[in-house]
């Protein structure tokens, strides 16, 4: 669980009063946390979670596509 390479979009949402992290690689990862550090904290026991919920389905796993670098 420590080695996550999923992006990670973090927000504030006002009408949440919480931070928001969105997976976007993984369909609908979604987490949340009252400080920002608490917020990442709880999106990797949610993409742990997606992970393992995929694979007890049976379903693929996508790979980390990372940050796309132009020279």
């Amino acid at each position: 669980m420590n080695d996550i390479r999923y992006e990670m979009i973090i927000y504030w949402s006002e009408v949440d009063r919480a931070f928001i992290v969105e997976v976007p690689e993984l369909s609908g990862c979604i987490a949340d946390g009252e400080t920002y550090e608490e917020a990442i904290a709880n999106a990797k026991h949610v993409i742990n979670d997606w992970i393992q919920t995929a694979i007890s389905f049976g379903r693929e796993i996508p790979k980390s596509k990372g940050k796309l670098m132009f020279a």
